[in-house]
């Protein structure tokens, strides 16, 4: 089929303008002067048109098929085909013009495109297949999302590598043989290993995880706190050696060691965002695994944790405290990071000396000084904070309570004028004082010391693009102790392009604050039973977690399977 055209006195401005208009952009001048400014920089136009948000992305495209007469595949029914159609067109084609083989038969081939206009990608389709060639048009998301599901990230750099070595496929031997020979081959491995980076950041992702398998590679990405396998091209195993060698070499590590655990930093920057990630390696009957914990260089506030405004004067009354020891607790991946790094940005004034000692230091706050825990030198949590102690610090922040010494020299040093900082691996506010006596803390020394416990967990919250009311029996709910008069919000997630179809997009932390009034430090002192101190902390107003987090489900924030999930250990 000939390349889709408008008529000699028609430009392909006016093209994609009326086609705009047509799908309800209501500023057609202002179409038009956008691409007039995109065409003079040689932008692709039909890019500029979505990226600008001029129209809605399936109606224009709707529009334009009518426009050039080509079929339009639409969301709705664009099913991406099981079966290795993705085989029939060559990765570095496919990607590099937004192609997808919908469908063959015999000696024809269905195409998807959205830019009906891109010549070149007819020109390298025309060279590379002996077929009848259909052209169809689709959105650009959902050929960009069969792109990913068919071919797998990074697929063309890999095709790259593999040009050549067809044969080694199925060659049991080539599971250890590192292909990384030439310089050449280290730049795509290289743009490979970026390309992995830049689809995790994409997704929001705060972890990849590289896991070799008997006959296979596996890589997943952890986005908001779940575990989701990203489609990777076939043979993946062949680049596992290469992969991982690559990831060591950025990380500073020992490549030749494969028998022992490795831990390290990497610092890069991808499209300009500087971008830290953690590096754990661990051998495994397969092959050596690798953990990616992505840092970005996030901004730390007060106003994305979430909180209800009663919650929110308690936090920044502790933050006011000129002295004492204010402890975030919960089990790992709780957030409790994200939380002190806040409530340190909220803290950083010209005014205030802060330092930390962390394990590792995730995230770097100018204005703060930050140590990092070496063991290998008795630089550790205690002897660092003796240090700091002698350093005129106002704020003190320490990555974790880990041992009886730490917490006894923290105690003197918020006995002494400090604001201190930490956390605990507790499951409820409340456990953190039994905690603390475990440790061998005498209770008088934490009743004047601690300020405060704030226990929490991370809840998905929902997309609100597409979430939808729900109604609950009466029974579950009252089973449950959620409010009845207050379940008009209620929402259920249903999915869609913008949430990866899981229904969810981002999390927040739920909480519960236990203050340290006097009746409480009485109940301490007296070596009260653990159950006595938290109807003691209920009864000065400490709003349990679950309730806090059926809140958030009653306002449509979250939803109440969430919130039982998390909090099920808790009850």
């Amino acid at each position: 089929m000939p390349a889709a055209t408008a008529p000699a006195s028609v430009s392909l401005i006016d093209v994609l303008t009326h086609a705009a208009t047509r799908a309800g952009c209501t500023n057609a001048l202002r179409c038009r002067e956008t691409l007039e400014e995109a065409q003079e920089k040689r932008q692709p136009l039909i890019d500029t048109i979505l990226d600008n948000s001029l129209v809605d992305e399936e109606q224009f495209f709707d529009q334009l098929a009518q426009t050039v007469r080509l079929p339009f595949v639409s969301d709705t029914t664009l099913e991406i085909p099981d079966g290795g159609l993705h085989g029939k067109l060559p990765a570095k084609i496919a990607l590099r013009h937004r192609l997808y083989p919908y469908q063959v038969n015999g000696m024809d081939v269905t195409l998807l495109t959205y830019d009906p206009f891109d010549l070149d990608a007819r020109q390298a389709v025309g060279q590379e297949l002996r077929k009848r060639v259909h052209w169809q048009i689709a959105s650009r998301h959902r050929i960009k999302e069969a792109l990913q599901q068919g071919y797998g990230v990074g697929a063309e750099n890999f095709e790259e590598l593999l040009e050549g070595r067809e044969d080694m496929a199925h060659d049991e031997m080539a599971q250890e043989v590192n292909v990384l020979d030439e310089q050449d081959e280290e730049a795509t491995v290289m743009n490979f290993v970026n390309q992995i980076f830049r689809e995790a950041l994409r997704e929001r992702a705060t972890d990849i995880h590289v896991e070799p398998l008997e006959r296979d590679l596996r890589i997943r990405y952890r986005i908001d706190g779940k575990l989701i396998e990203v489609p990777v091209p076939p043979n993946m195993r062949l680049l596992q050696a290469s992969l991982v060698s690559r990831l060591k070499i950025m990380a500073h590590l020992d490549i030749a060691e494969r028998r022992l655990p490795q831990d390290g930093r990497i610092n890069l920057e991808l499209d300009g965002d500087p971008i830290d990630v953690r590096v754990a390696t661990i051998p495994s009957v397969n092959g050596e695994s690798v953990a990616l914990r992505l840092l970005t260089r996030q901004k730390f506030d007060m106003s994305k944790l979430g909180l209800d405004g009663e919650t929110e004067a308690k936090v920044r009354k502790l933050l006011a405290s000129p002295n004492g020891i204010i402890l975030v607790t919960g089990p790992t991946g709780s957030g409790k990071s994200t939380t002190l790094y806040t409530w340190l940005r909220e803290l950083n004034t010209k005014d205030r000396r802060i330092v930390t000692i962390e394990d590792p230091v995730e995230n770097k706050l100018d204005g703060v000084v930050q140590i990092a825990v070496k063991p290998e030198i008795n630089l550790t949590f205690a002897a660092g904070l003796r240090s700091i102690l002698r350093g005129d610090p106002n704020v003190i922040m320490v990555g974790e309570m880990r041992d009886q010494e730490t917490v006894e020299i923290a105690v003197r040093g918020a006995l002494t004028g400090h604001l201190v900082l930490s956390t605990l691996h507790t499951n409820d506010a409340v456990s953190g004082i039994s905690r603390l006596l475990d440790m061998g803390i005498e209770p008088f020394l934490i009743s004047s010391s601690v300020r405060a416990f704030q226990a929490q967990r991370l809840v998905r919250t929902l997309c609100q693009s597409c979430k939808k009311p729900i109604k609950y029996e009466e029974s579950f709910l009252k089973s449950i102790g959620f409010p009845l008069d207050q379940q008009a919000n209620l929402s259920a997630p249903v999915g869609c392009r913008n949430c990866r179809n899981t229904g969810f997009m981002g999390r927040l932390a739920i909480m519960e604050i236990c203050m340290m009034t006097g009746a409480l430090a009485e109940k301490i002192n007296a070596h009260a039973p653990v159950a006595d101190m938290k109807v003691q902390a209920l009864s000065d107003g400490m709003i349990p977690m679950r309730q806090y987090g059926m809140m958030k489900a009653a306002q449509g924030v979250t939803t109440i399977e969430e919130v039982l999930m998390v909090t099920a250990a808790n009850e």
